[in-house]
């Protein structure tokens, strides 16, 4: 069937979208911008003050204009969270956490044990938000048959928790060690949580992302390695990503477009062989403070999960 005009211009807004926007791994920073596309519907809410956009890409014409898997993309604007007060971290950890539940819902009606995974280099400020969170995970698993009154005082759900490090470090490739650990703990679903890149330097550290559809680690970096999902691991896997960096050649073209220059775009505005990644000045305390939000936040949906 030959394609309106409109849909033509639909298909090509969104292409000029996602090669403008050079790299993102935010759903919704595809959409933002772009007319209604289709396979792909968008919606907005917000939970004591934290605003959700949630993007469902439902058929493989939605997934092919994006670039990502069909499935749903919960962007949660938390804010700076570490500039908050307690109250507020609460409130943007429980918002998470509402967002992280409506996931474990649809994906794993099993009640069985949960592998809490955190991607990434524990040595790398930015790049340390799955290893920093999983430290803080409430871990449960071994406590089952040795101490079965605290394991239910403590939710009834057996969790365990992995930090692989990166294959740098380990020579063994995240996906392989991932897929060994859930051969023996054989959990009811992964959470997988990374660090990610972002289109927009505001959403540095201020941004959650909650997906049903796995992960691909360092892909926000351009390191490409194997997904891990449910087709590698033969379970539901959501991912939970946080961005900490922003693509110097994003980061220019951004400005250039604030500032009114659309054209011509280079293909890049650095050197040949030229790859350079920006994070913020306070990276560290950023990132100490959204994994420990990011911790409460998986916790608490578990618990709840584990309750209904």
């Amino acid at each position: 069937m030959e394609e309106t005009g409109s849909g033509k211009e639909r298909k090509e807004t969104a292409s000029r979208s996602a090669r403008r926007s050079v790299r993102t791994d935010l759903c919704e920073e595809l959409c933002t911008g772009a007319p209604p596309l289709p396979g792909i519907v968008k919606s907005v809410s917000e939970q004591n003050g934290v605003r959700t956009v949630r993007v469902e890409v439902t058929d493989g014409e939605g997934a092919a204009l994006l670039g990502r898997p069909v499935g749903t993309y919960l962007t949660l604007h938390v804010g700076k969270a570490w500039l908050m007060e307690e109250e507020e971290k609460r409130d943007a950890a429980g918002a998470v956490a509402a967002g992280l539940l409506s996931l474990l819902r649809k994906v794993s009606p099993a009640k069985g044990a949960v592998l809490v995974v955190g991607l990434g280099n524990p040595c790398l400020a930015s790049d340390a938000v799955g290893p920093f969170t999983v430290r803080e995970i409430t871990v449960t698993r071994h406590l089952k048959d040795a101490m079965p009154a605290l394991f239910d005082a403590l939710g009834g759900i057996a969790v365990a928790a992995l930090s692989p490090g990166v294959v740098g470090q380990t020579g063994i490739e995240t996906a392989e060690l991932v897929r060994g650990a859930v051969g023996a703990v054989r959990p009811a679903l992964v959470v997988a949580v990374d660090a990610l890149a972002a289109r927009d330097p505001e959403r540095l550290a201020c941004t959650v992302q909650l997906s049903d559809t796995g992960i691909r680690p360092g892909s926000g970096v351009g390191n490409h390695r194997a997904a891990i999902d449910r087709s590698l691991l033969g379970v539901p896997v959501i991912a939970v990503g946080v961005p900490t960096v922003i693509d110097a050649d994003t980061l220019v073209l951004g400005a250039l477009e604030h500032a009114g220059i659309a054209e011509p775009i280079p293909e890049t505005f650095f050197p040949e062989g030229g790859n350079f990644f920006v994070s913020l000045k306070e990276c560290d305390a950023a990132v100490g403070a959204v994994s420990s939000l990011l911790a409460n936040a998986i916790d608490l949906a578990l618990k709840r999960f584990a309750e209904e």
